[in-house]
C-alpha cells in the first residue's frame, strides 16, 4: 500500500513510519515530513518524484497534482476509475497521513493550508477505500489493524473519515472567524463559525432524563480543561453551570479582600463575602443564607486547609466545592466525610470572545458580561457622601448584584452579602425579599439594584433594611424623584451609568 505523509505535527511520526515500512508499505512524503524521515533514516519517496513536478511558489504548490489526487480519489470498485489510473500510470494511495498548519497559534495568510485540507478531504470522501489519519493519537490503532488484519477495517476507516472532516471543518471555522472578526470594524461579525468536540461526558443534563456533556471549541481549551476533580460523584450539567457562575463571581470579588467566597444555588448567588482568610470568608458567605446554601456550589479563592474542611463538613452539605488548591489532609477529610461532594481544583476562569444563548431555531450573540464603568466613572448624586467604610460594601453589592437573575437587589454589610433577592418581575419585591433575608443585618451597609428604580417605592423597600448607601445605574425619567427620596432617607446614592441585567 502506498502511504502519503504530510504532517506539521510530527509527534510519533518516526515510530509510526517505521511500523509502516516494517509491514512493507511504501511511504511518499512532502516537504518537512520528507526531511524528518530522511533525518531518521526511514526509506521513502518524495512527492516530487511521484508527480515529476518541482515544489514551487515557496512550498504553496507541491501536492496539488493529478498523480496525487487521482491516487487518493479513485474508486477501486469503479472499472472506469481503475482504467484511468492504469492509463496514466498512477498508483493508488491507500492511506493519507496529514495534519495542518497551526493557524490558531499565529493566524496569518501563510498559515492557511491549502494542499493539506485538500488531501484530507479527498481521503475522507473516499473512505471506503482510503484511510485518513489527522491525529497522531490514531497511529497505534492504524498500526494494530494493519498488523493483525493486513488492512484497515470499515469501522476504523469510517471513524477516521469523520475525524478528518471535523479536523478540516474546525480549521476552516478558525480561518473564517479570523477574517470575520478582523474585518468587523467594531460590529459583531456577519457570520460566526464553531466547531466543537466533546470534552467531558456528564452524569446527566439539566434533569436526569436528559443527556448532557461539556463541549469545547476544537483546538481551543478553557479553564475547565485545567480543572481537576479530586473526589465525589460524576458532574452533571447543572454542576458545571453553577460552578462556572460561582467561580466567575468569586474572582470578580477577589480584589475587594484577601479572600472571596461565594455560594451559588440554581445559577444565583445566595451567599458572598470577602475576608482576611478562607475560613472566615466561607463562614460569612454561608451565613448569608444558610437555608439556600444547602446543596449549593461553593467557590473559594484561597487554598483549602484541614481547618476549612472541618468547618465545611460540619455545615450544610455542598454539592460542589471549587478552589485553587487543597491540603492533603483536607482532601482526606472530604473523602471520608463528604464522599459525594465534587471537589474541584481549578485555575482562574478564562474569558470568551462572545456570549451565546440558544433560542428556538436561532442563537443570540452579545459581548460577554463585564463591568464597562469603573468606580472612577460612578457619580454620587445625593447630599450624603460615602465614607471609606461604605465603599467596599457598595462595590461588593454591585458586583454580586450583576450575577443575580433580574430583577435583582443585593444588600451587603461588613464585606458580606446579607440579603439577595432576584428573578422578580418588578423592582419592589426583590428589595422586600432581600430585606427579609437580611433580617436586620444590613444596617449601615449598602444596597445595589441591577437597573434603575422607576419609582421611589423600590428605594423605600431597600431603605427599610437600614442601609446607608445605594448603588444603581440611574437613567430613569424619575431619577430626581428617587434622588430626593434618598436624601429624605439620608442615604448615599451612587449612579454607575451602567445596567447589569442577567437573564
Amino acid at each position: 500500500m502506498r502511504v502519503l505523509m504530510s504532517v506539521y505535527d510530527k509527534a510519533g511520526l518516526e515510530d509510526f513510519a517505521r511500523g509502516l515500512v516494517a509491514l512493507g508499505h511504501e511511504l511518499v512524503a512532502s516537504g518537512g515530513t520528507a526531511a524528518a524521515l530522511a533525518a531518521a533514516g526511514i526509506p521513502h519517496a518524495t512527492v516530487e518524484s511521484v508527480t515529476e513536478a518541482p515544489e514551487m511558489l515557496g512550498g504553496r504548490v507541491k501536492t496539488l497534482h493529478p498523480r496525487i489526487h487521482a491516487g487518493i480519489l479513485a474508486d477501486r470498485s469503479d472499472p472506469g476509475h481503475v482504467a484511468d489510473l492504469e492509463a496514466q500510470g498512477i498508483e493508488p494511495i491507500g492511506l493519507v497521513v496529514c495534519n495542518l498548519y497551526p493557524f490558531r497559534s499565529n493566524p496569518s495568510i501563510e498559515l492557511i493550508d491549502v494542499g493539506g485540507p485538500t488531501m484530507v478531504r479527498a481521503a475522507a470522501k473516499n473512505w471506503a477505500h482510503v484511510g485518513s489519519v489527522v491525529d497522531p493519537g490514531d497511529y497505534p490503532a492504524v498500526l494494530s489493524e494493519l498488523r493483525e488484519q493486513g488492512a484497515l477495517s470499515e469501522g476504523l476507516r469510517r471513524r477516521l473519515a469523520a475525524a478528518a472532516f471535523a479536523h478540516t471543518a474546525a480549521y476552516d471555522a478558525a480561518i473564517a472567524n479570523w477574517f470575520a472578526v478582523s474585518g468587523a470594524a467594531g460590529e459583531l461579525p456577519e457570520t460566526l463559525h464553531f466547531s466543537l468536540e466533546r470534552a467531558q461526558p456528564l452524569r446527566y443534563g439539566e434533569n436526569p432524563h436528559q443527556r448532557g456533556a461539556r463541549y469545547r471549541e476544537i483546538g481551543k481549551g478553557g479553564w475547565w480543561d485545567g480543572t481537576v476533580q479530586h473526589g465525589g460523584m460524576a458532574l452533571s450539567y447543572l454542576n458545571l453551570y453553577d460552578a462556572d457562575a460561582a467561580w466567575r463571581l468569586a474572582h470578580q470579588l477577589a480584589d475587594l479582600g484577601p479572600v472571596a467566597a461565594v455560594v451559588v444555588k440554581h445559577a444565583n448567588p445566595c451567599g458572598a463575602a470577602v475576608s482576611d482568610d478562607v475560613l472566615s470568608a466561607y463562614d460569612k458567605a454561608f451565613e448569608g443564607d444558610p437555608m439556600s446554601a444547602f446543596g449549593g456550589i461553593v467557590a473559594l479563592t484561597g487554598r483549602v486547609t484541614e481547618a476549612v474542611a472541618e468547618d465545611m463538613v460540619g455545615n450544610a452539605k455542598a454539592d460542589v466545592l471549587i478552589a485553587p488548591s487543597y491540603d492533603d489532609a483536607a482532601l482526606a477529610l472530604f473523602a471520608a466525610k463528604r464522599k459525594n461532594m465534587r471537589v474541584l481544583a481549578a485555575p482562574p476562569p478564562s474569558s470568551d470572545l462572545w456570549n451565546l444563548r440558544q433560542i428556538s431555531g436561532a442563537w443570540l450573540v452579545q459581548d460577554p458580561y463585564r463591568f464597562a464603568a469603573g468606580r472612577d466613572q460612578w457619580r454620587v448624586v445625593t447630599r450624603a457622601q460615602p465614607s471609606a467604610e461604605h465603599w467596599r460594601d457598595i462595590e461588593l453589592a454591585w458586583r454580586v448584584c450583576a450575577s443575580v437573575k433580574s430583577n435583582a437587589i443585593v444588600l451587603a454589610a461588613g464585606g458580606v452579602a446579607v440579603g439577595i433577592g432576584g428573578g422578580q418581575q418588578n423592582r419592589v419585591t426583590p428589595g422586600e425579599i432581600a430585606t427579609a433575608r437580611a433580617g436586620g443585618r444590613a444596617k449601615g451597609g449598602a444596597a445595589a439594584s441591577d437597573a434603575f428604580f422607576p419609582f421611589r417605592d423600590g428605594l423605600d423597600a431597600v431603605a427599610s433594611a437600614g442601609v446607608a448607601a445605594v448603588i444603581q445605574p440611574g437613567g430613569s425619567v424619575r431619577d430626581e424623584e428617587v434622588i430626593a427620596a434618598a436624601d429624605e432617607h439620608g442615604l448615599v446614592m451612587v449612579f454607575t451609568g451602567e445596567r447589569q441585567f442577567q437573564h
